[in-house]
C-alpha cells in the first residue's frame, strides 16, 4: 500500500457525527489491516475520512486542494503507523490526531509571521469585546483570511477544544504566544466580520 493515493470521496461530516464507528468494530478492522488486508483499512478510511478532512480543511484556510491532499497524506501515514497504534485508545483519536499533525506540519515551517506585542493585539482587536459570529459562510471565510498560525490556535482552540499547552507544543511556541495568537485571531475575525 505504499505510495497508494486514496480516492477523495468525502462524506459530508454530519453523517459521521450521525454514525460515528464503533471502537470494537475499529479495532477489529485495525487487526485485519495489520495482516495486509486493505479491505479492512478502505473501510476504516471511509469510516473516518469526514472528520480527519474537516479539521484539516479548517486548519489550512478553507483550501480544498491542500486539504485533499494532506488528507491523503494523513491516511498514507496512518498506513505505514499502523502498527505503532495501541489498542487501548480508540482509533478515531488516535487518527485525528495524525492528521492534525500532518497538517500541522506545515505551519511548523512557516515561521515568517512577524511575533507582535501583546499590548499591540489587544489594541488591533479592539479590546476585551466578545467573540460574535455571523453566519457560517462569513464565518468560515473569515478565518480562512486569518494569517496560518493564528488561524491554527483558533481552530485548535476554540472549534477543536485543545488546551494552549498542547498548542504551544504542537506549534513549538511558547504558551503565552499561543494565547497571543487567539486574542489575534479572534480580534481580525470580529474585523472582518463586522465589514462585511
Amino acid at each position: 500500500m505504499d505510495g497508494a493515493v486514496f480516492s477523495m470521496q468525502v462524506q459530508p461530516l454530519k453523517s459521521v457525527a450521525e454514525n460515528p464507528p464503533d471502537r470494537s468494530d475499529d479495532h477489529a478492522l485495525v487487526r485485519a489491516a495489520l495482516t495486509g488486508d486493505t479491505r479492512a483499512f478502505e473501510r476504516l478510511y471511509r469510516s473516518h475520512v469526514g472528520r480527519v478532512y474537516g479539521a484539516i480543511l479548517r486548519l489550512v484556510g478553507m483550501d480544498r486542494a491542500r486539504a485533499e491532499e494532506l488528507t491523503q497524506e494523513a491516511f498514507i501515514q496512518a498506513w505505514r503507523k499502523l502498527a505503532s497504534f495501541r489498542f487501548d485508545a480508540a482509533f478515531s483519536t488516535w487518527l485525528y490526531r495524525l492528521g492534525v499533525n500532518t497538517a500541522l506540519m506545515e505551519l511548523r515551517g512557516k515561521r515568517d509571521e512577524v511575533n507582535v506585542d501583546d499590548d499591540v493585539l489587544a489594541l488591533a482587536a479592539g479590546g476585551e469585546v466578545p467573540f460574535c459570529a455571523g453566519e457560517r459562510g462569513d464565518l468560515e471565510r473569515a478565518v480562512a483570511k486569518l494569517p496560518p498560525r493564528a488561524r491554527a490556535v483558533l481552530v485548535l482552540h476554540d472549534i477543536e477544544g485543545w488546551k494552549h499547552e498542547e498548542i504551544a507544543a504542537e506549534l513549538g511556541m511558547a504558551v503565552g504566544s499561543s494565547k497571543a495568537q487567539l486574542h489575534r485571531a479572534r480580534g481580525l475575525m470580529r474585523t472582518t466580520l463586522q465589514a462585511a
